[in-house]
């Protein structure tokens, strides 16, 4: 099979289009013929190999992942002998990115358990381009946040992938959006049902005093005491994504800035593949969609990744696998 080849970190020059062998699914294992990949932010990073925590887990000197790639969409090519459930040609859509990545590949083995159907209403692209970034704004909705409608909700960062996602989400529990991004992207938000864009390069938000019931950050780079203060009593800021400095603050010192009065800081914890029902219901029901910025060849990965990395792309970067 032909897979982007991950074998030190560095740039995007360091990826290999290679023939590789294709793999033998385990047990309880499943073989997804991979239609469609996306890129994420997790990509760049492990890609950059400049994240100490990312050393720790995924290789100190080398990668371990081997295949760049944690969001699929694709259909069952092979099933262990302990897989009833799916049969050859399922439609299937997962993230992968707790079980060895290898989404930027023309299959992968993925644990019966962590796949479910592809919904109908979506193309492998739009399906591939949602397991993490779709997963990441309901979670946020859902496990974190008692949304009520009226409420003022600030998405930073809000043209990406999970930026996209979470402006729609936010609308349909009946928020009041400000969207926080690039001047090329206010367009993009508008249609999504933003009520109010900001040029984060001319506008800090954070200097907005206690303006906001929610903070929902997918860039994060302010102090804590900034984000706290934009907030009404009462209100919460979540980190989904962010510099490493800040990370390392909401790990050590939010929690105790959380503890002095009604303002909380707490960092979003993902976990893969949760509400991935619930986002096909809102699919089925015209209630979301997708938005992919551009579309690149399995071979051309590289190529979309550095489009990723410039930070100029609105909603998703597709990756299509077959032709």
């Amino acid at each position: 099979m032909k897979s982007i080849v991950f074998t030190q970190y560095g740039t995007t020059a360091d990826l290999d289009y290679q023939e590789v062998e294709t793999p033998v699914p385990a047990e309880d294992e499943v073989l997804v013929r991979i239609h469609a990949s996306s890129v994420n932010d997790w990509d760049w990073v492990l890609l950059g190999g400049k994240s100490p925590v990312n050393r720790l887990l995924f290789g100190l000197f080398r990668p371990k992942v081997k295949t760049l790639g944690i969001d699929i969409a694709g259909t069952v090519a092979g099933t262990g002998r302990h897989v009833p459930d799916l049969q050859i040609g399922d439609e299937v859509w997962s993230d992968v990115s707790d079980k060895g990545w290898g989404g930027f590949a023309e299959y992968v083995c993925v644990p019966a358990k962590d796949l479910a159907p592809k919904p109908s209403c979506l193309s492998f692209e739009e399906a591939a381009a949602t397991p993490q970034a779709g997963v990441l704004a309901i979670q946020s909705f859902l496990d974190k946040m008692n949304l009520k409608s009226g409420q003022h909700v600030l998405l930073n960062g809000a043209g990406g992938g999970s930026g996209c996602f979470a402006i729609q989400i936010a609308k349909n529990l009946g928020a009041k959006v400000t969207a926080v991004d690039k001047p090329s992207k206010f367009d993009a938000m508008r249609s999504l049902g933003a009520d109010k864009v900001m040029d984060y390069a001319k506008e800090d938000f954070t200097k907005n005093l206690s303006a906001y019931d929610y903070i929902l950050d997918f860039c994060g780079h302010h102090p804590l005491l900034h984000y706290r203060r934009a907030l009404k009593d009462g209100g919460r800021y979540l980190l989904v994504g962010g510099s490493r400095s800040l990370i390392l603050k909401m790990v050590l010192i939010a929690p105790l800035l959380s503890l002095l009065g009604s303002r909380k800081l707490k960092i979003m914890p993902h976990q893969a593949n949760k509400y991935l029902d619930k986002l096909a219901d809102l699919f089925e029901r015209h209630q979301l969609k997708v938005v992919i910025d551009s579309t690149y060849p399995l071979k051309q990965a590289p190529r979309a990744l550095d489009h990723f990395g410039s930070g100029l792309a609105v909603g998703k970067i597709s990756i299509s696998v077959t032709e």
